[in-house]
């Protein structure tokens, strides 16, 4: 027995040893006290938060070191020292090292010596001042990055994006192609708790069923010719953050089968492999067809489909929010501004009415590309008609003869008289010319060109707001 004890104590001590690297490794600041609040250690992540070094708060009270709005009265850690319960995701603010607000959420738990004896409390928290900015752009305003939406149809999205964000259910997001589907998963990944987790998109309609389970579920080498090395799949890439599927009613019905399993059983299987593989990844799918339609035609299995849309977002075609379209156009000329380093034309009176009767079967992204060209067109200071498509001012027969109901005239004149001109970037910064060709040569993609750019995401978020790229 003796024996035994000396051996699993020997064992401990390296394991020991590694505790203050893996607390220091992490990405949440986590600090202990003592019975009397005086703070036992601090790790990196909480010195990064607050601004203050270790051996500056090590000693001190609590208190004295975060500064939070609960400290004098319903401090979490408090209340869980006296009644031994942990806490989870208490919202505080607290000042840094500068006297600057910051948003944080706390969880708190007892610490206990190895008789059970109290000695402290562990308090981790995390620092949400970016998920905030993120929620006050969705919060009673009328953009979130690209997705525009002053119509009642995109504030009620809005208003929703937050609580599905918190939960952890499927979602499927429809709407015609164009729309920003992709945009509004990445919305809600990024307020999500599984925002430091990646987010992996795949294309369903891209690929064949071979390549598409390869691709979703990664194959072992050899598994067929031409592997030549492991994959190890979208799902597994995806564990701990968001799996994107678009064009999820373009998969076939016998992978539908495999893909419904891998959902159910929270387990994948590489081709190749005899064990398979567990998975843990918020599922969010997007698609323009009407899987409703589909399933009655036997296409879409119906319990897939009720396994992917456990909530539903719907999109609604541009042509069906008009009162959008002013905004869009100013956003996108913003943009494209910021982009080529030029001053914005101005916009015709007659090319904004006919650009506020087109019917955009492209949706959104056609009007960003109907923009693009005109801007690539236009040398002078105003765009109008002769900027734009042909398609758009109704010369071509193929716009006269579409469809009754898909153009809509007379135009709502009163939309006419919307600002949309974007403010002058005669001349923007170096720093702001090098940021702008990052984020074109990562597709505006944060997470990627914060990395690229060695700084972090909300360090990238402040200097985009600092340089208008964003707005404020």
């Amino acid at each position: 027995m003796a024996r035994g004890s000396a051996a699993d104590e020997s064992e401990s001590k390296p394991l020991d040893a590694l505790y203050p690297l893996i607390v220091d490794s992490i990405n949440e600041g986590v600090f202990t006290v003592n019975e009397d609040f005086q703070v036992t250690s601090f790790n990196n992540a909480a010195e990064r938060i607050t601004g203050i070094e270790r051996t500056e708060a090590i000693g001190k009270k609590c208190h004295e070191v975060l500064k939070g709005s609960i400290c004098q009265s319903g401090c979490a850690l408090r209340a869980t020292l006296q009644s031994g319960q942990p806490s989870r995701n208490v919202r505080v603010d607290v000042l840094n090292s500068d006297l600057e607000r910051v948003p944080i959420t706390v969880s708190t738990a007892v610490l206990k010596d190895k008789d059970g004896t109290m000695i402290g409390g562990v308090e981790i928290f995390r620092d949400i001042s970016e998920v905030e900015s993120l929620r006050k752009e969705l919060s009673g305003r009328h953009r979130f990055r690209d997705i525009i939406g002053q119509s009642a149809a995109m504030q009620e999205v809005f208003a929703v994006i937050p609580q599905l964000a918190q939960a952890d259910s499927a979602v499927l997001i429809t709407g015609p192609s164009g729309t920003g589907k992709e945009m509004i998963a990445q919305a809600i990944h990024d307020l999500s708790p599984r925002r430091e987790g990646p987010f992996i998109r795949v294309n369903c309609g891209a690929l064949p069923d071979t390549l598409l389970e390869s691709e979703l579920f990664g194959h072992a080498r050899g598994a067929f010719t031409g592997a030549i090395q492991s994959h190890p799949g979208r799902f597994t890439q995806a564990s701990g953050g968001t799996l994107f599927l678009d064009e999820i009613g373009d998969v076939s019905p016998a992978f539908q089968v495999k893909l419904l399993r891998a959902l159910e059983g929270g387990e994948i299987q590489p081709l190749g492999e005899a064990k398979t593989v567990r998975v843990d990844v918020r599922l969010i799918s997007a698609t323009n067809r009407d899987l409703e339609t589909l399933m009655r035609e036997g296409v879409f299995r119906e319990d897939l489909y009720y396994r992917i849309r456990v909530i539903q977002v719907e999109l609604p075609p541009l042509a069906r929010r008009r009162e959008d379209i002013p905004p869009l156009i100013a956003h996108f000329s913003r943009k494209l501004a910021a982009r080529t380093g030029r001053e914005a034309p101005q916009l015709a009176k007659n090319a904004l009415v006919a650009l506020l009767d087109y019917h955009y079967p492209g949706n959104v992204r056609e009007l960003r590309n109907i923009l693009e060209r005109a801007f690539v067109l236009c040398t002078g200071a105003t765009i109008d008609l002769r900027h734009l498509p042909a398609e758009v001012t109704g010369t071509t027969a193929a716009h006269r003869d579409k469809p009754p109901g898909s153009r809509r005239r007379p135009v709502d004149r009163r939309l006419a008289e919307v600002s949309i001109d974007p403010p002058s970037r005669e001349h923007l910064p170096r720093e702001a010319r090098r940021l702008v060709a990052t984020l074109d040569a990562h597709g505006w993609n944060r997470s990627e060109t914060a990395a690229a750019l060695g700084i972090g995401r909300t360090t990238l978020w402040r200097r985009m707001r600092e340089y208008g790229l964003i707005d404020h």
